[in-house]
């Protein structure tokens, strides 16, 4: 058994069968997907593997980097930056990039990873140096999109691209933070006057507009109650008139009905004696009155005869009637 393995060993198509299969091994790569497998002929870049099966010339053609495709996240550390008011503050972000050429990549940069980093937080203290605190605490997207922007430009001849930038903190000295929150608690305070002030101002408004339309209401309701009592008083005025004229009209038609009717007893000799008979009496009624008013009576000498004249007219008409 010892024999069979030491003439193995010494065999030259052992020795070549396994230098075949290593040689064979070299020339053959699968690529996972999302990676990038720059190759050199020979020192000198030739072309980048996609994902899947692919075939190298073994011991001339060699893999000189392995890169992820996929997006990456980067952590920017804190670092200091000074505002435009000289204000330091202490900021952190994060990048996120993805490789787009992987060749770009090996061959243009050393380490893409640490270039991206750097260039990040220079463009980051650059964009801080721009603004004032105010503006950074109320401009954070305005500073990414300039990071953004800045680095996209810059990162494209390594073939990197960065997809997105945010910044995570950004933390004042103590001094500021103790100043922005008094500013913060008198700014509070103010509003709440404010909306204090607003809210007396508007209830003194509704309770304004309330009165107005009450007092509107009362002088319209004021109006038309009195146009009601005019309308009323006009009817009433109307009714009375109207009751009046008719009453006019029926004592009217009486009388007239009535000196027809005397009219018509007048004409016959028996009317013509009761009218005589009728006036004697008032006249003696008269002279009644006038005596009783009176205890002198002016006449004019004719009186009595005239009155005696009427008396015995009158007693002779009555005289008559009896008959």
């Amino acid at each position: 058994m010892e024999y069979i393995v030491a003439n193995l060993l010494t065999s030259p198509y052992l020795w070549v069968t396994i230098v075949i299969l290593y040689t064979l091994k070299k020339g053959i790569y699968f690529v996972p997907q999302n990676r990038g497998y720059v190759i050199y002929t020979l020192g000198k870049y030739t072309k980048t593997l996609s994902a899947g099966l692919n075939f190298l010339i073994p011991y001339v053609q060699t893999v000189a980097a392995d890169r992820n495709l996929k997006e990456q996240s980067l952590e920017i550390v804190s670092q200091p930056a000074i505002t435009k008011d000289n204000i330091t503050l202490d900021i952190d972000g994060i990048l996120f990039m993805k490789v787009t050429d992987a060749a770009a990549a090996t061959n243009n940069i050393t380490d893409y990873k640490m270039s991206v980093v750097q260039l990040a937080m220079t463009t980051m203290r650059n964009a801080i140096g721009s603004m004032e605190l105010d503006e950074c605490f109320q401009n954070r997207d305005a500073i990414n999109a300039q990071i953004l922007g800045a680095m996209t430009e810059a990162t494209a001849p390594w073939g990197v691209m960065v997809t997105r930038y945010e910044i995570k903190d950004i933390t004042p000295p103590q001094t500021i933070r103790e100043d922005m929150e008094k500013q913060m608690t008198a700014e509070r305070e103010k509003r709440s006057v404010i909306l204090t002030a607003e809210g007396v101002k508007t209830s003194a408004i509704t309770e304004a507009e309330g009165l107005k339309q009450a007092r509107v209401l009362d002088a319209e309701a004021a109006k038309a109650e009195q146009v009601l009592a005019a309308e009323a008083t006009k009817e009433s005025q109307i009714l009375e008139a109207t009751g009046k004229a008719e009453a006019i009209r029926l004592v009217a038609d009486a009388d007239a009905n009535a000196l027809a009717v005397v009219g018509s007893a007048a004409n016959t000799a028996e009317g013509k004696a009761a009218v005589t008979l009728t006036l004697a009496q008032d006249a003696i009624k008269a002279h009644q009155a006038i005596a009783n008013e009176s205890t002198i009576v002016l006449t004019d000498g004719k009186t009595g005869d005239n009155i005696a004249n009427t008396v015995a007219q009158a007693i002779a008409v009555s005289s008559s009637l009896k008959l």
